[in-house]
């Protein structure tokens, strides 16, 4: 089965290439992609090293929508012309020298094959109501509302959002959703726009302005960077018997910060871990629907799929500060 891939080689560089997908075995599904989202921080830690999926050639990405075209006879649940939005793609090959691409997700690609059971099995129906473009952007905001939901800050708490890319705006939406007095922290104006029209109550670009706010330190802080840097000008940030949530991923090496002010003010941490599975997954799409989250407003830049290279050459090169969400569109 022929498709087109975003492909990033050693250097790196990137370039779209025709690659071979495995035929569905009756138990998967084949889907042609509609949107493929971008996440900026984890993608980019895969291609500069910073996390580990493998050697050169890669394909990235691990969040993408589209429609159904083949359906094994074991697949149950799923009909051709169903719209579907999805995490996972099997291992496939360039098509000019059939060498092996490394994708653990490899959601970047003009099509997918999909398992329907199993571990790695996550494929779901997207309800009518639910934009292609924003709903491609699924992860980040179940990340977040994953964070969320294991730390339990409660009503009438304030919440400091340390960072509001993708996965901060993800906890600003949620934490609005429960009622939390939110503030939002981030250098550049235009996330905390986005902020604002996610819930933000407070918009901040100093972080010594939350003592304005909350003299004694916040209720909650979320660390949503994945800076080791930033860790402990977050922690000052709590008040004693608090509660500190490290929400970035701070890559595979090992990171320090400072022992005796979290010590100190006895906080109690967490160390969320990836999306939350389906739940979360589905609870974002339900509330994109609805209009409770409206996650387009979280979207800078769409670009077809061939002009996808130079997006991530400018992504990788700091050239445009301006790319908060971005989406391939395959079509």
């Amino acid at each position: 089965m022929q498709a087109t891939a975003l492909i990033t080689h050693e250097g790196p560089t990137f370039a779209c290439e025709d690659i071979i997908l495995p035929d569905p075995r009756p138990d998967q599904i084949a889907v042609q992609t509609r949107y493929s989202g971008v996440s900026i921080g984890t993608e980019f830690a895969a291609i500069t090293r910073k996390l580990d999926y493998g050697p050169y050639p890669l394909c990235t990405g691990y969040q993408a929508v589209g429609t159904v075209e083949h359906v094994g006879k074991d697949a149950t649940g799923f009909a051709v012309g169903d719209r579907v939005y999805y995490r996972w793609n099997r291992v496939f090959s360039l098509a000019t020298s059939g060498q092996k691409v490394s994708a653990s997700q490899g959601a970047h690609t003009s099509a997918a094959v999909l398992d329907t059971q199993g571990p790695r099995a996550f494929v779901a129906h997207l309800p009518a109501d639910v934009d292609e473009a924003a709903a491609s952007l699924f992860v980040m905001p179940a990340v977040g509302l994953n964070g969320v939901d294991m730390s339990n800050p409660r009503m009438g708490d304030r919440v400091v959002v340390y960072g509001c890319g993708l996965v901060g705006l993800g906890v600003v939406a949620a934490c609005s959703h429960r009622g939390c007095e939110v503030i939002a922290i981030d250098l550049e104006a235009n996330r905390l726009d986005i902020a604002q029209k996610l819930g933000a109550d407070h918009l901040i670009q100093d972080a010594e302005a939350v003592r304005d706010i909350a003299p004694d330190g916040a209720d909650v802080v979320f660390e949503c960077t994945g800076i080791p840097a930033c860790i402990d000008p977050a922690i000052a940030l709590c008040r004693t018997h608090g509660t500190f949530i490290l929400q970035g991923n701070y890559g595979r090496h090992p990171i320090s910060y400072n022992f005796l002010p979290p010590h100190g003010k006895r906080l109690t941490m967490y160390y969320p871990c990836n999306d939350g599975e389906a739940p979360c997954r589905r609870a974002v799409i339900k509330n994109m629907g609805t209009g409770v989250l409206p996650w387009h407003h979280t979207i800078t830049h769409e670009v077809a799929s061939s002009d996808a290279p130079g997006l991530y050459r400018d992504i990788l090169n700091g050239e445009d500060k301006n790319i908060i969400g971005a989406v391939i569109r395959w079509f």
